[in-house]
């Protein structure tokens, strides 16, 4: 069977991140690895990582990094180096699964393709509660969704609808590299290594997960959707630092002139 890596990247925010363990500890398919992604945070995660640890029917390793400011590109590339699964899911620990999650990005994987997820936006407030009762939202039923929409606590439910898999529609937008996000995307690690990860010339927040795409497209690997099969919810957070964005845009907007299909930094530095 295909071995699966969920890499979840998180940065000093432990209880969010143990809502989102929660999620895998309950998922229908078990035969998977975790590795938390951890970018700098302070023993308090690494403590919520130990509590899990020693709850998981599957390996959870914590892979961290010293604090050098918002370095997801170079967190991702470090856990992809220490996995050696055929299949990676990239998350984030803000984004807490349904308990088929795993499952849906086993069935959906393909030889060629990448998949691009989608995900179910929580409201600030019913975040806070989430968090503070410990609600298990990722087994609620489509009821409590719409009764979370009528309250105002999610922004939309659409996402939560499934559909079956039309293949030939998933595929429609092969070479679409808008709107992939590594909070729910998943790609063979052979796919990933072979275009040497995630590019960390990108620092602070913000379009690394689009040169990922960009080149995964350029190397033949297409876009596969996973919208409406494979989604997540996403807890509220402040918005990131985005002074680097420009930076970023500038940066993404020179790969796209280009034609290269590695990143000038990568994975490799850490095989």
């Amino acid at each position: 069977m295909m071995r699966i890596a969920v890499i979840i990247t998180t940065y000093n925010r432990p209880d969010a991140l143990a809502a989102v363990l929660e999620g895998y500890l309950a998922q229908t398919d078990t035969d998977f690895e975790v590795l938390v992604a951890d970018d700098g945070s302070t023993a308090e995660t690494a403590e919520v990582v130990r509590q899990f640890q020693a709850r998981a029917r599957f390996p959870i390793r914590h892979v961290w990094q010293e604090d050098n400011g918002f370095q997801a590109a170079a967190i991702r590339n470090r856990a992809l180096a220490a996995t050696s699964a055929d299949y990676i899911v990239f998350t984030d620990g803000d984004c807490v699964p349904p308990v088929d999650f795993v499952a849906c990005h086993r069935a959906l994987a393909e030889p060629g393709w990448f998949l691009a997820g989608n995900r179910l936006m929580l409201m600030r407030d019913f975040t806070d509660k989430v968090l503070r009762d410990k609600l298990p939202i990722h087994l609620w039923r489509v009821r409590e969704w719409l009764v979370a929409r009528w309250r105002g606590q999610i922004l939309r439910w659409l996402p939560l609808i499934r559909l079956p898999d039309l293949r030939w529609l998933r595929k429609i937008a092969a070479k679409r590299w808008q709107g992939a996000k590594t909070c729910n995307l998943s790609a063979y690690r052979e796919d990933l290594l072979r275009v040497n990860g995630l590019d960390e010339s990108y620092t602070g927040w913000g379009l690394e997960d689009s040169d990922l795409v960009v080149r995964l497209i350029r190397a033949g690997v297409g876009n596969k959707s996973a919208r409406f099969s494979a989604p997540l919810l996403h807890l509220w957070h402040r918005e990131n630092d985005r002074s680097n964005l420009e930076e970023n845009r500038l940066r993404l907007e020179a790969v796209l002139a280009a034609r290269h299909i590695r990143a000038q930094r990568g994975v490799d530095q850490y095989l």
